[in-house]
Parts: structure tokens; sequence; C-alpha cells
């Protein structure tokens, strides 16, 4: 196990990030690291309390003269995506994380890394110990299960927090003073069938379209990438249109919020179509290729001879699905108008399986508008309806809306055009923090997010920029000074 990343500074934040690289902390798997972060704020000597949810609070008192400063919020999230390839063996519920260092870069191992969010919970575990450091009193708030359904966020009950400011340490460019970010809600779509037999006479091959780069189905829904369920059900419906061809199993992406990368699918097919189906496949690879060239170079198409399967999907519910997967709506839906260049409205449709009896297709729908974010549920809903499944609309939570008064924001920019000779940008996110969900059980939290600049997050080819993790704890610190 590689230790590179010990010798970066700032080395107690990186010392601390590396402590999290050992701890397996896919969502839903939070017990052993928020004992290792308890424990630590135990051996501080500092006040520690976890509520019922998991949500672990680390209490700093406030520094010699600075007890009447306002009393900041710290908060990040515990857990991480666990993202990899389909070649790649790592059980994230054991394993942990492997880091190496590229020149400026620090990676995995062909997983993700977790610098989402664990940057901002190690250079939160840096603060608490920093003797040196002049602040008011400090919360330090550890969320967990923000990935899935942010659910450490909404577990959260008035009182448990006192502070006036919440810091966010979730923003991943450095440089950018995150105000605002959209809302989400989970589109569920089911089919429930009973299996058919294969014709007598076909032949079955699997089809794998793998290679793709995925990413942050938010803050990375913009770049153009390929969405792998949508590629899979447009070849589908073609080669069941012309060839025969009938559905077995599917199997594409994983993650609820993260664009899918890969997808499966087991066919049969009349065995005199085999010609004509091979060239079909090379086919859908070169307009593939050809329409993604820009931004998918690994793309790859490819259909293998396999043994035929027990039973197939039935006809109505493999055509009502694919039908719904290439009519539904997936992308940027609309963009902000009074923040030049961010999105407003999209959708991820991220998950497509299937398994004996049963189907599904799972999607994020995400909009800083409230009544747009019902619409486009609306949308999904209605599409998947009407090819039959039951849909289902659920774990939805609010955005964060914009305070341009912020005093918190006016300091910070402030500080930051005096210490690094440039403008700070202010923006607006189209991902899923949990401020909005902390100020409504807290109201009233002056808030700012920012962070070091993350790249690929929620990909085996996530990547933490290492000269920006160093500005972002050193501006992180003087923040803190500064809040008087």
């Amino acid at each position: 196990m590689s230790k590179e990343i010990l010798n970066l500074k700032p080395k107690q934040l990186w010392k601390h990030f590396y402590d999290l690289t050992q701890i397996p902390r896919p969502t839903g798997q939070m017990k052993e690291v928020t004992k290792h972060v308890i424990d630590y704020g135990k051996s501080l000597g500092l006040d520690v309390k976890q509520d019922k949810t998991g949500n672990v609070l680390i209490v700093k008192p406030a520094t010699k003269g600075m007890e009447n400063a306002p009393a900041v919020i710290l908060q990040s999230h515990l857990d991480m995506v666990p993202q990899k390839n389909s070649d790649v063996k790592h059980d994230f519920t054991k394993d942990p994380i492997e880091t190496k260092v590229e020149g400026n870069l620090v990676k995995a191992g062909s997983t993700t890394l977790g610098a989402d969010n664990g940057i901002g919970a190690a250079a939160m575990m840096a603060v608490l110990e920093d003797t040196k450091l002049k602040h008011g009193k400090i919360e330090a708030l550890f969320t967990i299960d923000e990935e899935v359904g942010m659910v450490g966020a909404s577990g959260l009950k008035k009182g448990f927090l006192s502070g006036s400011i919440l810091l966010n340490l979730d923003t991943e460019e450095i440089g950018e003073l995150c105000v605002g970010c959209a809302g989400g809600v989970d589109v569920n779509a089911e089919w429930e069938f009973k299996d058919v037999e294969v014709p007598k006479g076909d032949i079955a091959y699997k089809v794998t379209l793998k290679g793709l780069r995925g990413g942050h189905s938010g803050t990375e829904i913009h770049l153009g990438r390929a969405n792998a369920n949508k590629l899979m059900a447009y070849f589908l419906k073609d080669a069941i249109s012309n060839y025969e061809v009938r559905l077995a199993s599917i199997d594409g992406g994983s993650l609820r919020n993260a664009i899918p990368r890969e997808s499966f699918a087991i066919v049969t097919l009349p065995e005199e179509d085999e010609k004509d189906f091979a060239k079909l496949v090379k086919e859908y690879e070169k307009i593939f290729k050809e329409e993604y060239k820009a931004v998918e170079h690994n793309l790859s198409f490819k259909a293998a001879k396999t043994d035929l399967p027990a039973t197939l999907i039935p006809e109505e519910i493999q055509d009502g699905l694919i039908n719904a997967v290439v009519g539904c709506q997936n992308g940027v839906i609309s963009m902000l108008t009074d923040f030049e260049g961010i999105v407003e409205t999209s959708t991820n449709l991220a998950r497509v399986k299937s398994e004996p009896g049963r189907v599904i297709a799972q999607m994020l729908a995400r909009s800083s508008s409230e009544t747009r974010k019902d619409e486009i549920s609306s949308s999904l809903e209605s599409v998947f309806s009407l090819a039959g499944a039951k849909v289902t609309i659920e774990n939805g939570y609010p955005g964060w809306q914009p305070n341009a008064q912020s005093e918190t924001l006016n300091m910070m920019s402030k500080l930051y055009k005096d210490t690094y000779k440039e403008d700070a940008h202010v923006v607006v996110v189209h991902a899923g923090l949990e401020c909005g969900i902390i100020l409504s059980s807290t109201p009233g939290l002056d808030i700012v997010s920012f962070g070091p600049t993350i790249l690929n997050a929620h990909s085996p080819d996530e990547y933490v920029e290492v000269d920006t993790v160093e500005t972002f704890y050193d501006y992180l610190v003087k923040t803190l000074e500064n809040i008087i």
C-alpha cells in the first residue's frame, strides 16, 4: 500500500485523508469510519456526540480572545461513491483505497478515490488538532450517507447545531465560492413479469458497452458524456426491430448519482441472422465512436457468443423498457438565466437492470427550481408509466437558494482577493450539497461552500490536484481567523 501522500503538504490533512482511505466507507457502511472520527475527537479531549441518525459532531472551544466571535459549523460527509471498472477486483466493503501520486495529482488504482468528500473531512480533523489556529467556537459536523439520499443531513434535528455560519467543504473547484445548489429526487420504474422460454433455434450473444468516462451526474452532466444505458437501448431497439432479437437480461450503470459508464445485455436471435447481427454491432460501434469522438476516447462496443440463457424477458416488457429508455429525457434540460453557464435542471438515467421476474430503471432528477424538479420528475413518471412500469418518486431533497447579501461571502471574497491576488468565482452548482437540508433544520445559517479541485468524482478517473489542497487548507484557516 503506497504511502506517498503522507509526504504531501499540509501533512496533517494528508495524514487524515490517508487514514480515511484505509477505512472502507461506501454509502451505507458508516460504523467503522464514524467510530474513527469519534475516537479521534475524544483523543483531543473535545466534546463529541453522535445523533440517532449517525452524524458526528465534535466541538472545539474558541481560542483565547475569540470567545465573542460567531460560532462556525464546518461540515463534510464521510461516505464515498464506490465505483470501479467491471474488470477490476476491489471490494469496497473490505478493501482500502490504493492511492498514488502522479506529479500534481493524487489518484486511486482504478477505483474512485474518495476525495469527495474525504479531503473536506480530513481538513476538519486537521483544524480540530491545530493548536496555533485562532478561531471562535467550531462545530465540526461529519454527516453520513450523503451520496444516496442525503441521509445524514436529512436526519439532523433542530437544536443539534448552535453555530450561525456554515462552511461546507464539498465544492470541487479551487477559487469557487458556492452559494447555492440544486435539489434532487429519485424516480424509480419497475416491471414485474413471468419469464418466457427461448425460441427454438436461437443462439445467444453478450453485448458489451464499456470504456465510457461516466462521472458526477450533477457537476459533469453538461460535458456531453455518453450515457451507457441510452446507447445500449438505441442499439437494442434497432436489433429487435430488424433481426428478431430478444432480450434475456440487461445490466447498465451502478449508482443513481453517477453517469453510467458500462452496460451489458444478453440477447438471443435466430441463427440465420447471426452475420447481420454482427454487422449491426460493428455499425453501431462506428456510430457511437463518431458521435462521441471528442469526449469518449476509450468507447468499446462488442458482442460475443455466449451460452443460451434459460429464459427471456416477455416481449411486451422488453419493448416497453427499451422504448421508455430511448424516450427518457437524459442530460441537461434547462440552464439558469441569472448564472451564466450553470445547469438549472437535468436528469440522469442511472441504472437499468434485470433479474428473474423483474426489471428496474432508476433516474435522478435535479433542479435548483422546486417547480421544475416536480415537472421533470412528472415527465419521467409519464414516460415509464405509459410503458407499463410501476413508478415511484422518492428521496427528494431541497435545493439551496443563494443569499447575495451574505456577510460571510463578502468577507471570504475580499480575503481571497487580498491573499491570492485574484477574484474568487461566486457560483451556484448543479449538484446535491447538504446545505439546503441543514438550513431547514437550522434556520438562519449564513452558508458558503468551497474546496480544492477534484475532477471526475464518482468515477474511477477521480483525482484531486495537490497544490489546490494546500491552497484550500490555507484559505480555510485564514477564513476561520477572520470570522470575528
